[in-house]
């Protein structure tokens, strides 16, 4: 940074100013951490020399303390992907399943509203398909904040719910599916070409709240790219030229998380429909009835407190998903 040349490129600059911040946060939590252990063992000599036995439920308490942080840190190890520290743009659709699928994406939106709002993080919602019945069709939404991504890339897939619908009077159990896609906000200074010519724009009228300006002109922007099947669509701000860059920015992050996975050097080269959601290949299941559980098929991770995931506690999924991940590549390595 103290280099003259630092800021002929401002992109750039902005992007080191911003990993600069990221390592200087990680370096300020260590250090607090380790003096909070040298403290905590001061206590606990202090307490064995003096023999008060009233310390203990301060040290237990201190000890518990720490051991999650130590955890959370130890956690945060395991992102290492190249954009695993970026904010995180998610969105939900409603499959099979009706109007119990609907209310089903609705429940959704709010386990990832509470695991945000637990992390810290910040929520934008970008796009939001309300059903006439109930619950909503699909949502798009921003969530900002450090290693968003990296943490909320696990929740990509299928979710399934077995329940007693609440909308059949006659009481029966239900099975709803929900799809959740994941990918990382680009900054500009990533370069990806994408053709004009391979897109299609639709601009269409805005369903949800803003006022009367939004509801009255076609400010919403869908835009599909064509060779992939990729569709994305914004409505969240007051204009179409601010809805179509957030759909433009919405886009290349689908597209690159897209060529990261399969590993292309260009666009050109991805195929497929990748709007369509293969229902029977769920990741994770949502059981309310006849017992409570949630379990991850692919790590085997299950909790049957159900009420605190949907309050947002998914901390136990991600980690066990990250650290199967960490364990694949080393096996890969090896």
């Amino acid at each position: 940074m103290a280099e003259p040349e630092f800021w002929n490129d401002t992109e750039k600059a902005q992007g080191k100013l911003k990993l600069q911040k990221a390592l200087k946060t990680k370096v300020e939590r260590f250090e607090a951490l380790s003096n909070q252990i040298d403290e905590l063992e001061l206590l606990c000599e202090m307490a064995i020399s003096e023999k008060d036995d009233s310390l203990e439920g301060e040290v237990e308490e201190t000890f518990k303390q720490l051991a999650e942080i130590c955890e959370s840190m130890t956690l945060e190890t395991l992102l290492t992907g190249e954009f695993d520290s970026n904010n995180a743009i998610l969105s939900i659709h409603a499959g099979s399943g009706g109007t119990d699928a609907m209310d089903w994406a609705e429940m959704l939106l709010r386990m990832y509203k509470r695991y945000a709002d637990k992390k810290g993080y910040t929520v934008k919602v970008l796009d939001l398909q309300n059903d006439t019945v109930a619950g909503i069709k699909s949502v798009a939404m921003m969530i900002e904040g450090l290693n968003a991504y990296g943490f909320l890339k696990s929740e990509k897939g299928v979710h399934r719910i077995v329940r007693i619908s609440p909308f059949d009077s006659s009481g029966k159990r239900h099975t709803s599916f929900t799809s959740v896609d994941v990918m990382p906000e680009i900054d500009e200074s990533y370069e990806i070409d994408i053709n004009p010519v391979d897109l299609k724009v639709d601009t269409y009228r805005a369903s949800g709240a803003g006022g009367q300006h939004v509801n009255t002109t076609d400010s919403a922007v869908r835009i599909t790219h064509m060779p992939t099947g990729i569709v994305v669509q914004c409505q969240n701000e007051r204009s179409q030229t601010a809805n179509r860059a957030t759909a433009m920015k919405m886009l290349t992050a689908k597209l690159v998380e897209l060529k990261e996975r399969e590993n292309k050097e260009r666009i050109e080269d991805l195929a497929g429909d990748y709007s369509q959601i293969t229902w029977g290949s769920q990741i994770r299941s949502y059981v309310f009835h006849p017992y409570n559980l949630v379990k991850d098929h692919r790590t085997g991770a299950e909790v049957g407190n159900i009420q605190a995931v949907m309050d947002g506690d998914l901390d136990i999924f991600i980690d066990s998903y990250l650290r199967g991940n960490r364990a694949e590549e080393g096996a890969e390595d090896l």
